[in-house]
C-alpha cells in the first residue's frame, strides 16, 4: 500500500486494487493502438504473410515439378541405358554372326583351294601317267621291232625263238 505523509491513504496499490481512471486511459490507448494497427500495420503484415505463403506455395510447386522432372529424367536414363544394352547385345551378336560368316567363307575358300590343289595334283599325276605309258609303249614297240629284226636275222628254230622271247620278257621286266 502507498500512503502519503499525513497518513491518509490516497492511493492504495495492492495486487487486487482497481483504479478506474487508469483503466479508462488503458482502454482508450488500447483502442487507438488496435485502430492504428488495424489501419496501418495489419494490412502490411497480412500482405507480407500472403506473399510469404505464395512464395512457399510456389517453392513447393517448383520442388514438385523438379522432383517429377528428375523422376522422368531417371526413367529416361534407365530406358536409354536399357536401349544401349540392347543395342550393345545386338552389335555383339552381329559381330559374332559376321565372324561366323567370315570363318565359314575362309573354310569354304580353304576347301576350294585344297580341292583345286588335289585336282591339279591328280591332273599332273594323270598327265605323268599318260606320258609314262606313251614312253613305255614307245620303248615296247622299239623292243618289239628290235626283237623282230633279231628273229628275222637269226634262224628260225624253236629253241632259239623261245630263248629270244624269254630274253625279251626279261628285258621288259628290267625296264
Amino acid at each position: 500500500m502507498f500512503t502519503i505523509a499525513s497518513g491518509v491513504s490516497i492511493f492504495t496499490f495492492g495486487i487486487l486494487s482497481f483504479n478506474t481512471g487508469f483503466a479508462i486511459w488503458v482502454l482508450i490507448s488500447m483502442i487507438v493502438f488496435l485502430y492504428l494497427m488495424g489501419k496501418y500495420a495489419v494490412p502490411h503484415i497480412v500482405k507480407a504473410l500472403d506473399n510469404r505463403e505464395e512464395q512457399i506455395k510456389n517453392s513447393l510447386e517448383a520442388a514438385d515439378k523438379a522432383l517429377a522432372k528428375a523422376e522422368q529424367i531417371s526413367k529416361d536414363n534407365k530406358k536409354a541405358l536399357k536401349d544401349a544394352e540392347i543395342q550393345a547385345q545386338k552389335i555383339r551378336k552381329d559381330a559374332l554372326d559376321d565372324a561366323e560368316v567370315l570363318r565359314a567363307k575362309k573354310i569354304e575358300n580353304a576347301k576350294k583351294e585344297a580341292n583345286k590343289i588335289v585336282n591339279d595334283a591328280k591332273a599332273t599325276i594323270e598327265q605323268e601317267k599318260k606320258s609314262a605309258l606313251v614312253e613305255l609303249r614307245n620303248e615296247v614297240s622299239e623292243l618289239a621291232i628290235k626283237s623282230a629284226s633279231l628273229i628275222i636275222n637269226q634262224e628260225l628254230d624253236e629253241k632259239k625263238n623261245q630263248k629270244l622271247v624269254d630274253d625279251f620278257i626279261k628285258d621288259l621286266s628290267k625296264n
